[in-house]
Parts: C-alpha cells; structure tokens; sequence
C-alpha cells in the first residue's frame, strides 16, 4: 500500500474552503476595464452576473468558504481519485511516475460541475430563475445542464455549431437534464443573425457563442449568464482538484516535479495548478505547465493586451493573451480549446514567470490519447489529450536523461462522447493546423484602438 494505484479522501477530507491564487501574486493583477480604460464597477457586471459572485469576481481573501449545500452536491462525485498510469510508464519505458487527477468521474464526465454547481447555487439563492451559457467540445454545457437540474433552475445553452454537429451526443445529454441547446450562431439573437448575414458558414466560436449568451441573458427577465472559465471566481471553484491533490500526494510521500494541465479558459488548468503555483511562489520546486494547442496559441504566441471576451464586445475588457475577439477558430477537434483568449489570473501567472506555457498540434495529442486508452484503459477528452501529450514529451525526457520524475497532470474529462473525432485520427482523415503570422494579424485588428494594460 505504499505505491498504490489510487489514491482516496474520504467525504470528510474534502476541501471547505477554495483558494484565491490572487491573494499570494508577487504584483497585482490588472482590473478588467472598459472601452475607455476605466476599472470596471461591481454595478456595471450586475445585469450578466449576480452580485454575489461579483464579489467573488473581485475577493483577493486567500481563502473562500463552500457553502454546505454546494458541498452536498460535490459529494455525488467528489474526492477525485488521484491515479498512478503504471501500464503508461512501463509501455514508455521511462523512470518518471505519472499521477492523474480523475476529473472524469464527476456526473457530466468533466472538472466542469465543479464550478457548475456552485454558480448554479450562488444564483438560486439570488433569486436568479433561468441561467444561459455558451458551450465549445459541450462539457461545459452539460455540466451547468446538470447543475441547473439539481438546484430546480432553467438552463438554455448557445452550443458552437462545429461542435453541435461533430458532438450530437453531448446536446443529448443537455437535453436529458432538462436544457435547451441551441446551435451557435443562431437567428435568436442580434448578434447571432449578424455573424450569420457576414458569414453564413461559420463553424462558429465560443467568442461568438458567449455574445448571444449574454444578449440572451441581459434582455430576459430573471435571468443571468454563467461562464464555465476565464473569470476569477469560476477559477476559484475549481482549486478543490488541487487541493484534494496536494492532500493525496501527502498520503503517499510523493510531491509533483512538474504539474500539467491542457488550457483552453484556464479553468481545469488553474484548478488542479494553482494550489501548487502557491507552493511555487513559497519556495517549492515545482514546474507548472499550460498546454494548449498549436492551432489556437494565445499563451505561446498572442500577445498580452485588454480585449473582450467575446466577439459583440458585450464583456468588459480583460487583461489577457489574445488572438483577437473576431478570431475564429479552426474546427478542431479539442473544441472546448477553440478559444480566442485565456484566463487574466492564467496570464498574469504566465507574466510574472510562474508558470511555463506550450503548444502542442492535434496529432501528437491523440496519439498520446490513442496510447493512453491502450494501456490505461480510459479513452480521454481531445482537450485532455493536451495534457497527456506533455505528460508523454516529460516522461521521455526523464527517460532521455535517467532520471526519476514525478509528473502530476489533470485528467479533465473522458472522450466517450468524442468519438467522431477518434474515428478521423484513426482513419487518417485528422490533420494538423497552425496557426500562420498572416492570420493572427487579421484577427489582432479588431483590438486596434483598445486600451493596453500596464507593461504590455
């Protein structure tokens, strides 16, 4: 039992408390803002949010309680088992062991709930009826679907067309819990019927898909709009994955080298990280890697600047690396990653050297999934496979190096309901895409004129 295969908390041993990486920054982060540079008010995000997460939006306490009946729904699924990929190490041949944090356990197969339902109850108790989001790969969608279900609110979800139509079964399972998903763009919305009359083929992005969210939302009674990353508080709900990691490697004697995460928002990134980018700013020597793919590289290549989140420019200007609130992506299978920015605290992070950015092209991410589901069992997310492929590069390099290595990566979510995308790589029809200079200038266009935050 000293080298076990899975690691367990007991209900008891769970987290009461989400940590706020914004309290141990060496330097402050930049306020979001808006058009003319000014902080952005907590008054001015009430029509989109309710204030109780506004508040969350802007703590910087350290440490922020879990309200007991968000608890009770995190025990459905939660402590996560932490996972040694023995079969993994043994095919690479490599001194490094591999521990993974089994997010994929969790109702909608995802770290997503994890923050679904705690917006969901934050909502409830304001009185919030109906919740709308936009969803990219559909994990995002589903959790709050499900979510939205346990806590008796409406949920109606802006899907990105791409994906509505490569992932018919995650719109199912929105459906099933009670939601309405709508494939974006969509004619329900102004901003929708607009992208469609300049680009009536569009495979559609989640900048596009937030746009007719929020419009949704602000223009409909009792309603609000929910994020399933990029914001602070949405960042803060998911550190019960680290924390329940650092407790897990404790029990067992071990302490990470490396910790990965795939990033698309930043948000199963930021939860399982950031506990231990806290660790790294205390002293620990632990390397913190953001993996993101080649076809959409915003911490590898997009500058840092203040850019909406979102392609109608209806959110506040965020301090982030951008490609562009106009980009739009190409369709690739890791759909919850085809987003045009990140997370401002996942930036900032970047910034201040905390932490270390790659990308890597889709191939190399599903044969790194492929190899992953022939020795350990489970079949991964496209978005995971991000994660794993990084996992792959780090063991090899211990192996190149013989040295030991202990490499901790967060297991986001399973690939059950991805399989079209497993069916191409498989039969050769999978490519891999970069992103070219030409490209990137064009979508940067549309933040010509933007205010620029501090440093940048």
């Amino acid at each position: 039992m000293s080298d076990p295969i899975k690691v367990f908390l007991t209900e008891d041993e769970m987290p009461r408390q989400w940590y706020n990486l914004q309290a141990d920054l060496p330097h402050p982060m930049p306020p979001p803002v808006d058009r003319e540079g000014k902080p952005v008010t907590p008054d001015m995000l009430a029509p989109v949010f309710p204030m109780n997460l506004v508040e969350q939006e802007m703590c910087t306490d350290r440490w922020v309680d879990i309200p007991e009946p968000v608890l009770e729904k995190l025990r459905l699924w939660r402590p996560s088992p932490l996972c040694r990929a023995r079969n993994l190490e043994a095919a690479l041949d490599t001194p490094a062991k591999i521990y993974y944090k089994n997010e994929g356990v969790s109702p909608a197969g995802s770290h997503k709930p994890n923050t679904a339902v705690a917006q969901v109850y934050y909502n409830k108790v304001a009185g919030i009826k109906h919740l709308t989001t936009e969803t990219g790969a559909g994990q995002w969608g589903s959790a709050l679907a499900m979510a939205c279900r346990l806590f008796g609110l409406d949920c109606r979800v802006y899907m990105v067309r791409i994906s509505f139509d490569q992932k018919p079964f995650r719109k199912m399972m929105m459906q099933v819990w009670g939601a309405e998903c709508i494939a974006s763009p969509s004619t329900r919305t102004q901003a929708g019927r607009t992208i469609l009359e300049q680009m009536p083929d569009t495979p559609g992005s989640l900048g596009i898909a937030i746009s007719e969210a929020i419009e949704d939302a602000v223009t409909s009674k009792d309603t609000r709009y929910s994020l399933g990353s990029v914001l602070n508080h949405v960042l803060l709900h998911q550190t019960v994955i680290g924390l329940e990691a650092q407790k897990q490697c404790e029990k067992i004697g071990v302490y990470p080298d490396v910790v990965i995460g795939c990033a698309g928002g930043g948000s199963n990134f930021a939860g399982l990280a950031f506990p231990f980018v806290c660790d790294r700013i205390h002293g620990k020597d632990v390397r913190v890697m953001a993996v993101e793919p080649s076809a959409c590289p915003r911490l590898t290549r997009a500058p840092y600047v203040y850019d909406s989140g979102d392609v109608a420019m209806m959110t506040p200007l965020l301090p982030m690396n951008s490609l562009g609130h106009t980009f739009v992506p190409p369709p690739i299978h890791a759909g919850g990653l085809r987003y045009h920015g990140m997370a401002p605290l996942v930036c900032h992070a970047l910034r201040e050297g905390l932490i270390e950015a790659h990308a890597i092209p889709q191939l190399e991410c599903y044969e790194a999934a492929v190899q992953w589901a022939r020795t350990e069992g489970f079949i991964p997310a496209p978005e995971t496979a991000h994660a794993l492929a990084a996992a792959v590069r780090e063991a090899r390099r211990a192996q190149d190096e013989g040295k030991e290595r202990v490499i901790l990566l967060n297991w986001s979510g399973h690939g059950l309901m991805d399989l079209t995308g497993y069916e191409a790589y498989l039969s050769g029809a999978l490519t891999n895409y970069e992103l070219t200079d030409e490209e990137m200038a064009r979508s940067l266009k549309s933040i010509e004129g933007l205010p620029k935050p501090p440093g940048a």
